[in-house]
């Protein structure tokens, strides 16, 4: 794809250099990770976001590219190819003017146009077109015959012949598309006798908001009611500013032909233009709002992928239940299951056995931690856990796929002996240990961090949300000799087939001493070697590097700095004193830049460091339950999901309370990811309980102290965005809140 850095470069506004530099190393075969990592000084040090969008852009450019050689040479073939035509070809710079200009030489179904023509009608039509001080309807006399039975029939098919003209020019389209932007509303309505069954669609029974303004999730509200046939649909501007724009193009006199002219560019309208511009924009509001879900799952992906590990710990995981018990697993350090049980918490009769079980099994396993699950009992669990008074931490874990990793092939694959509901204590106790390497087996829309992930683009929504997989697993590198073949398979280079190779050789010869000895596994080539090499970590192995991130092709660098230190590397590593003395520019090559330097020396102060914060415990207030709950009430939350209009917020109950973007922060923000992060601690007043329909409405804002106020101006704008917003906005997320918990 080189042959698009110009437009891509010029697009992006990035250096071209970079940009073709990005573009051959992509076309080589290397990944984005690789690339934004160790291939820094050709690239002029692009992130990984910069270099995904030079791949989209420079994919985009490529079908662009091949779509208008089709049309060419569609429109050459029929022999209708023009220098001016070519021009307007070349000219265009959006698949929309592409199309335009390709649409009267585009094969069609029969259209009321074409029958006209085909009886004979195309001469009266440009005749009218004219507007000259004729009579039409005189003048359709001669055109009746056996198919045209009257004069108003030719007159018909006249007007039929000039709206498909009008619905045709490219000038006109263009105009119209601009004003469905500017000036265009999405309205919709509800279906008659359909009030009962969409009631949840009520707030959008008589809705209206601009194109320009509507936000995701609305857009994908009003959709889904739309697909579920509730509510009817349409986008358009008002019809007379349309009528009006058309006409101006169109009318040049005041007479008889021009009033059949004006009908006939109604009919466009009304018939061909607005209906063909809608769904237009149907389509493109749709794929905006789906990118914008799937950038707000993508990144509450990467922060719940990104959560602080507890680390190799000896730990109690328990599954909580009411009736059929709490699923107990003991987990020795690498995560591997020791030991399962079943205790009875909510039984007044079988306390004392559980009581008796855990501490036996505490001092069996020298349990150092508990990790609880947060669904169903959890809080209940963790306070029975508290009252055993064995100073231990306690950890409430998310187990949002925990049941669905429990179901699935891998899990069986990994303890084909155990049942499900002991395959889900264990995955509550791995996650505490380390998110990252148990979520990847699950796939990431049963983690429950999305906004209508089920209505938006599925296979872009894959793909997004593993290249979120593929950028976390590599930013914080894998343990070769421990990780899991599904961990495996997102490193940079690897995939699948190669990862469970890689789990095949290891179990041979026990361990991996050295990167070295990946050359032996089975298809893991040097190109393979090159990119995955980097991400992959040995700790305690023959070369200290190679528990670091410093690539295996700048091992002789850091080689070379030692021994002008007169140490050897090991003295070298997480020595800042010496690493202070090494002067940079000295080793810089044709091959090695400055970002190299810089990149290597960073990661020798502090070698494979995980660039994650470690766990801490945290407590909720002395609440369990919906009905504890009282407004006004300030407690301890965690935040568990963001969307557009706000976020989630865990406060020990079974119901999370939505804090709406207006009561985030005293600044005005439209995004909730300016101020809160997903497990995110903060401290919440509760507005409102509806115990009844399990919701809870909360505010961050309200329990800090107002900055002065500036200008009331901003203090209008900013009540002015909420009101409305509020309103809307927060049926959708109480929405949601039922969708997640069935209620």
């Amino acid at each position: 794809m080189q042959e698009f850095n110009t437009a891509v470069a010029h697009k992006l506004n990035l250096r071209e250099k970079d940009v073709a530099a990005v573009l051959q190393l992509l076309d080589e075969g290397a990944t984005i990770p690789f690339i934004a990592r160790y291939r820094k000084d050709k690239t002029g040090a692009l992130d990984e976001v910069q270099i995904q969008n030079i791949q989209d852009e420079a994919k985009f450019q490529k079908e662009f590219t091949e779509r208008k050689a089709f049309i060419e040479k569609t429109i050459t073939e029929q022999g209708k190819m023009t220098e001016a035509l070519q021009l307007k070809i070349d000219g265009a710079t959006t698949i929309a003017a592409l199309e335009d200009i390709y649409l009267p030489y585009k094969p069609k179904r029969k259209t009321k146009a074409q029958t006209a023509r085909e009886h004979g009608l195309e001469p009266l039509a440009l005749m009218i077109l004219e507007q000259g001080a004729v009579s039409p309807a005189a003048e359709a006399e001669a055109f009746i015959t056996g198919n045209v039975k009257t004069a108003d029939d030719a007159l018909q098919g006249a007007r039929d012949i000039i709206a498909e003209m009008v619905n045709e020019d490219a000038e006109v389209r263009a105009k119209m598309r601009k004003l469905f932007e500017h000036s265009g509303a999405v309205q919709s309505k509800v279906l008659a006798d359909k009030e009962t069954e969409g009631v949840k669609y009520k707030d959008y029974y008589e809705y209206s908001e601009p194109v320009a303004k509507i936000p995701s999730h609305r857009m994908l509200a009003v959709m889904r009611g739309f697909m579920e046939g509730i509510l009817r649909m349409t986008i358009a501007p008002v019809e007379e500013d349309a009528l009006g724009i058309i006409e101006k193009q169109y009318i040049r006199a005041n007479n008889e032909a021009a009033e059949q002219v004006k009908k006939a560019v109604k009919d466009a309208y009304r018939r061909l233009l607005q209906p063909s511009l809608e769904s237009e924009f149907r389509m493109m509001l749709k794929t905006k709002a789906d990118e914008e879900a799937i950038n707000v799952f993508a990144e509450n992906l990467r922060q719940l992928l990104l959560s602080s590990p507890l680390g190799s710990k000896r730990l109690l995981a328990i599954d909580p239940g009411y009736r059929t018990g709490c699923k107990v697993v003991c987990l020795d350090e690498k995560g591997e299951l020791q030991k399962t049980d079943l205790i009875y918490i909510h039984e007044k009769g079988r306390l004392i056995d559980a009581e008796h079980k855990i501490r036996s099994l505490v001092q069996q396993y020298k349990t150092e931690c508990f990790a609880i699950g947060d669904g169903t009992a959890g809080r209940e669990t963790e306070q029975f856990i508290k009252k055993l008074g064995l100073d231990l931490p306690v950890f409430l874990v998310n187990e949002d796929g925990a049941s669905v990793y429990s179901a699935s092939e891998t899990a069986r694959e990994e303890f084909p002996d155990q049942d499900v509901t002991v395959r889900g204590a264990v995955s509550i106790g791995r996650r505490l240990m380390d998110p990252l390497a148990e979520l990847v087996k699950i796939d990431p829309k049963s983690i429950g961090v999305g906004q209508y992930q089920h209505d938006v683009n599925q296979v872009r929504l894959k793909e997004r949300l593993d290249q979120t997989v593929v950028s976390c697993v590599n930013n914080v590198g894998v343990n070769l000799n421990t990780a899991s073949k599904h961990l495996l398979s997102y490193v940079s280079g690897i995939g699948p087939s190669i990862a469970d190779n890689i789990v095949k050789y290891r179990s041979e010869i026990g361990r991996f001493e050295n990167r070295k000895q990946l050359a032996k596994v089975a298809r893991l080539g040097n190109k393979a070697f090159e990119q995955c090499a980097g991400f992959l970590r040995i700790k305690d192995g023959e070369d200290p590097l190679d528990a670091s991130a410093v690539h295996p092709e700048a091992y002789d660098v850091v080689k070379q700095m030692a021994k002008d230190l007169a140490v050897d590397v090991k003295a070298l590593i997480g020595n800042e004193t010496l690493l202070k003395q090494v002067e940079a520019k000295k080793y810089i090559s044709e091959t090695v830049g400055e970002h190299t330097i810089k990149d290597i020396i960073n990661e020798l102060k502090k070698p494979g460091l995980d660039p994650r914060s470690e766990a801490q415990q945290f407590e909720f207030a002395n609440i369990y339950s919906i009905d504890d709950v009282a407004v006004g009430m300030i407690v301890p939350g965690v935040v568990t999901n963001i969307t557009r209009f706000g976020a989630f917020v865990d406060i020990g109950v079974k119901q999370d309370g939505l804090v709406h973007v207006s009561e985030i922060s005293h600044t005005y923000i439209t995004d909730p990811n300016e101020a809160l992060k997903l497990n995110q601690k903060v401290t919440v007043k509760v507005l409102e309980v509806d115990s009844h329909r399990k919701r809870i409405a909360l505010s961050i804002k309200q329990t800090q102290e107002a900055p002065a106020r500036r200008e009331k101006p901003q203090q209008h704008k900013r009540e002015q965005y909420n009101k409305p917003q509020a309103e809307v906005s927060m049926n959708d997320a109480l929405s949601l809140l039922k969708k997640k918990f069935g209620k």
